[in-house]
């Protein structure tokens, strides 16, 4: 149904795969499986796929997808991923399996820690890698790569989920599909404004006295806009203040990057 098509692009941000028609999937498959159990077809395997995304949790409680759901399996992938705190020694992996946007609302199927040398923020880069085998054997590589120093966790539960288990969860996250993107959102932009608000701060010690006074009033307005919208958790208006803030923040901006090339 078109309305139904247009709804899941809405909420997936992506168009909804069309290839196969969805009266005769079935049938289809069916017929094939028969054949090939009465011996009539040959050279065909049915593959297993990945019953729920598998991912780990990062700054902020947030759920980031590694292996999708219904990834055809054996299935590689992997990302880079860097400290958030400054001083920061070493990283600990949640791997996750869910639907949901948040962390706390996927199932945890294991954790463990990859040490590094204590890093300025943003300086360290941790390799991330899920493997699953033909077995459906998930094995998690995370690795260090100033040092080369790594960790490998296996995990045998990643495919094996009950129907049930995982009608749930899908029934979850289109339940709250829409909070669940807003929380999302939310969080990210709270992370950017506990980011820039310090940043904003002290770039106007360095260079507030070579700038015009209501230049510097705006940026505190703008800035206290900010704080409104973190303290009133409200998505919306957080987002819009951050684009303010930014917008004001320009002429600092470009000064500060000056002064620090000259």
């Amino acid at each position: 149904m078109p309305l139904v098509r247009r709804m899941v692009a809405e909420i997936f941000g992506r168009e909804a795969n069309l290839s196969q028609h969805p009266d005769e999937a079935v049938a289809l498959g069916a017929i094939l499986q028969g054949a090939i159990l009465e011996g009539n077809l040959q050279n065909v395997a049915l593959l297993d796929v990945t019953p729920l995304s598998l991912g780990i949790e990062t700054f902020g409680g947030l759920m980031n997808v590694i292996i999708p759901r219904n990834t055809t399996i054996p299935a590689k992938a992997g990302e880079l991923f860097t400290n958030a705190v400054a001083g920061q020694s070493g990283m600990k992996l949640t791997i996750l399996q869910g639907e949901r946007e948040l962390a706390a609302d996927n199932w945890t199927l294991g954790s463990f820690e990859i040490p590094f040398p204590p890093s300025p923020k943003g300086a360290a880069r941790v390799g991330v890698q899920f493997f699953i085998d033909a077995d459906g054997i998930l094995q998690v590589l995370a690795r260090d790569t100033a040092t080369g120093s790594e960790k490998i966790v296996e995990i045998k539960s990643a495919v094996e989920v009950s129907d049930e288990a995982v009608e749930a969860m899908l029934a979850g996250s289109l339940e709250h599909a829409f909070e669940d993107m807003d929380a999302r959102i939310f969080t990210e932009a709270r992370l950017k404004a506990e980011e820039m608000l310090p940043a904003v701060e002290a770039a106007l010690g360095q260079l507030a006295a070579e700038l015009p006074p209501e230049e510097i009033a705006l940026i505190r307005t703008q800035a206290a806009e900010v704080t409104a919208a973190l303290d009133s958790k409200e998505t919306l208006r957080l987002k819009q203040a951050l684009t303010a803030l930014d917008n004001a923040t320009q002429t600092l901006a470009t000064r500060l990057i000056e002064k620090a090339m000259g």
